[in-house]
């Protein structure tokens, strides 16, 4: 196990994770890579960084995950913008205001962009113009990063309410009350759609219909956005705990006890489940047994998701580093 660390740099600049020369072609164009959440990223992972190719200045902060799509960059800012800007020179080919802060990472599919805002709504915005084609109304700040199958897209609000939305027209079809504000992003298998909430539970809810499943309740509120993979959704939690839990049942499989809070969002790849926790530690745990296999220790809390590339695992710490390991 291996570790390249990195001070210092603005992190939208390095955290494109499988980066060819022809990055034009490259897409990633969804919260954690796809709709199921796993955090692999296909394409030729860096071994090392030899040089900054641009960085772009905000006039606030970027917790926004950036989307890669048709050589283009799509992030959101506190400054109340979303940006696409060219993913080679790193100039600004457009932006697009709101009226509050920009937490959400974007989602894009046919030709749009989708995001939230703190301004209580769900964008939906043209990729080559910038210019809004609908806009959804909840009842709160729209913090989860939205997911985009079978025509809808699907996204949490703080109002306690994960919605259903037709993509073309912006029409709400349904949405699932929970007990309590929604930061997760759901996750999307088959025809189950999968989000934790800060109530507790975990989701599992009919995509066409918004008819529960299941919930699966743990002992604190769940941050982190569930990646789902070979019959299992991985989630973390407050209550310092990793949880598999099957697919079909809702039932606990196994659970994996941290130091402290997982934020985390996890990453599923070569059968192991990778996350970081408030603990400064980040995990690789088998995903069939919940065991173990390594942790890689960190001088500050990890909050971001990992991705996996090519056997290596990006993540960043509130040490001020980004980390390779392998």
């Amino acid at each position: 196990m291996k570790a390249i660390g990195v001070s210092g740099i603005f992190l939208l600049s390095v955290m494109m994770v499988g980066c060819s020369e022809d990055s034009s072609q490259s897409e990633w164009s969804t919260f954690r890579g796809n709709i199921q959440h796993t955090g692999f990223y296909s394409g030729d992972a860096p071994i090392k960084l030899t040089e900054l190719k641009w960085k772009f200045k905000t006039r606030g902060t970027v917790f926004s995950s950036p989307a890669v799509s048709g050589g283009l960059v799509f992030f959101g800012s506190y400054e109340h913008y979303l940006y696409a800007v060219d993913i080679k020179t790193g100039q600004e080919k457009w932006k697009f205001k709101t009226e509050d802060k920009v937490w959400s990472s974007p989602a894009v599919t046919g030709g749009l962009v989708f995001f939230g805002s703190y301004d209580h709504y769900l964008y939906a915005v043209d990729i080559e113009t910038g210019q809004e084609k609908w806009k959804l109304k909840t009842g709160d700040a729209v913090w989860s990063s939205p997911t985009v199958s079978g025509g809808l897209v699907f996204f949490g609000s703080a109002d306690g309410y994960l919605y259903a939305v037709d993509i073309e027209t912006g029409q709400e079809k349904w949405k699932f009350k929970t007990e309590s504000g929604i930061l997760s992003s759901p996750a999307v298998l088959e025809s189950l759609v999968f989000w934790g909430s800060y109530d507790g539970y975990l989701y599992a809810v009919d995509m066409k219909t918004g008819q529960e499943k299941w919930k699966f309740k743990n002992e604190g509120s769940v941050h982190s956005s569930p990646a789902v993979s070979e019959g299992l959704v991985f989630f973390g939690s407050f209550d310092h705990c990793l949880y598999a839990v099957d697919i079909k049942t809702g039932q606990e499989k196994w659970r994996f006890k941290t130091g402290d809070a997982v934020w985390s969002s996890p990453a599923v790849s070569g059968g192991l489940v990778f996350f970081g926790s408030a603990d400064s530690c980040l995990y690789a745990v088998d995903m069939k047994t919940g065991q173990e296999k390594w942790k890689f220790k960190t001088e500050g809390s990890i909050v971001s998701s990992p991705a996996v590339s090519k056997g290596m695992v990006f993540f960043g710490s509130n040490d001020g580093c980004l980390y390779a390991v392998r």
